[in-house]
């Protein structure tokens, strides 16, 4: 294969994979707390191949690194919903182990516990947190009241950038031996939610980009093997 061609494939193969990342981004546009992914490409230069390629360059996926930039927080009314203005995570309990996510769309269960949207125990400081019947009010330290007496406090952990481990959407795990501090000055608004900090204006152009990219490598290729083909084809009617 010319090397022309190989670079052309591999940069194909490398947009289709930034396709799919940004198909992620549109598909968690409405998630609470929702973090984008960064990524870059690089050149990376193949010696084995150098004796039968023209050129033997492959264009490969850079470090990819999660945006922690905070997304808009904006009021929703309802009195269990908790986002946080600044550094830190929430903390969810789940069959694995703790996990960590600015997604504070709670609920409460049956029996008062308060839980994420799929059914999880939120981790207050001293525990669950338990509820009982009346209005709810969460406060700018996070500390939670039923009927203006509290009921427990929002454990609140910095895990750094460097340690997170996406698992879903807007769930993360921290990297084996990493474990995340509390953060004690956490500010927490309540009865709103911070939005995905995914602009959808960003995302479609992203998105037109990196599919123009694609069709004009798709297209380059084309014209190297059909050259090929050509100079093939012309040679071998001269013998």
């Amino acid at each position: 294969m010319a090397g022309a061609a190989y670079s052309a494939l591999s940069g194909m193969r490398n947009r289709l994979e930034e396709l799919d990342r940004i198909a992620v981004d549109l598909a968690n546009l409405s998630t609470p707390g929702y973090k984008t992914e960064r990524s870059a490409q690089s050149a990376s230069s193949r010696s084995a191949f150098e004796g039968t390629l023209d050129s033997a360059v492959d264009v490969t996926k850079g470090v990819t690194k999660i945006d922690f930039r905070q997304g808009t927080i904006a009021t929703t009314g309802r009195d269990l919903d908790a986002a946080i203005d600044g550094t830190g995570f929430f903390v969810i309990e789940t069959p694995a182990g703790p996990r960590y996510t600015r997604n504070g769309a709670f609920s409460r269960s049956v029996d008062g516990t308060l839980v994420t949207a799929d059914g999880l125990t939120v981790r207050g400081e001293s525990g669950p947190i338990r509820l009982g019947k009346g209005p709810v009010a969460i406060s700018g330290d996070g500390t939670i009241k039923v009927n203006n007496v509290p009921a427990g406090k929002l454990a609140v952990v910095d895990l750094q950038e460097a340690d997170a481990v996406r698992e879903s959407g807007a769930r993360f795990n921290s990297r084996p031996g990493k474990t995340p501090e509390p953060v004690s000055s956490a500010r927490i608004v309540g009865a709103s939610l911070e939005n995905a900090n995914v602009s959808m204006v960003d995302a479609m152009a992203h998105l037109t980009e990196v599919s123009r990219g694609f069709d004009s490598m798709q297209r380059g290729m084309s014209t190297v093997f059909n050259d090929m083909d050509e100079r093939a084809i012309s040679e071998l009617g001269r013998r």
